[in-house]
């Protein structure tokens, strides 16, 4: 198989919640640990050719990384926390690039990756539904982390856009590191299989995982 771009964009919330006992840091940590396992994952997939960008949400959202940058030189740039929930304006602006152009026309499937503590503050379903009528997003793979019990699981999973598959749930620092880790590896690898065989992949992952949080001491401090 020709080597094909598969896009990787984190969509990450950077609301004021997110400075209550530094989850910022140790999201900013959590993704920093996380890039050495992408560049393994990217690398027992030779048929992808693995690009990562990021787009932050508050008051508003923006281009953390706009440029994607193959994974071998991307460098993580950290986020501040501040303002609103506006998540639905994260997904339009993410839609834009989910058509082609700017996508290519041969690519593998897109991996979108939100991470949220809280509720949108926004008409986030109208940016969910711009993502859905893009041919891209249709066919995007998709996983969805949940920072501490106010995270809106209705929505997170509403997000998935699949009955079978849950968010998984980070309730502290050593949860959030393992469900960025568990979120980049298997996705990229999903990403890079048929979509029937990389859905079933991504399911049966889920089943047997369940949640990384059980990597988590009980005595980790609780968001």
């Amino acid at each position: 198989m020709a080597n094909r771009p598969l896009h990787f964009i984190w969509l990450l919330d950077c609301s004021t919640s997110m400075a209550i006992a530094g989850k910022i840091n140790q999201l900013n940590f959590a993704i920093r640990e996380a890039i050495p396992e992408m560049r393994s994952a990217a690398d027992d997939n030779p048929a992808a050719s693995l690009v990562v960008r990021a787009i932050t949400f508050s008051s508003g959202a923006y281009w953390h990384i706009r440029t994607p940058t193959p994974v071998k030189e991307f460098e993580w740039r950290d986020v501040q926390a501040s303002g609103g929930t506006d998540l639905g304006k994260a997904l339009k602006l993410v839609s834009k690039e989910l058509t082609s152009p700017p996508m290519p026309q041969r690519a593998l499937r897109p991996v979108l990756a939100l991470v949220s503590d809280g509720l949108p503050m926004d008409d986030w379903r109208a940016g969910l539904r711009s993502v859905d009528a893009t041919p891209w997003g249709k066919r995007s793979v998709r996983v969805a982390i949940g920072i501490g019990d106010d995270a809106d699981k209705g929505m997170l999973k509403e997000f998935l856009g699949n009955p079978e598959l849950e968010p998984l749930q980070a309730n502290n620092p050593k949860q959030l590191v393992a469900a960025i880790r568990w979120a980049s590896t298997v996705a990229v690898t999903t990403a890079s299989t048929p979509m029937a065989e990389g859905d079933r992949l991504l399911h049966d992952a889920q089943t047997v995982v369940k949640s990384p949080t059980k990597v988590a001491d009980d005595d980790d401090d609780v968001w």
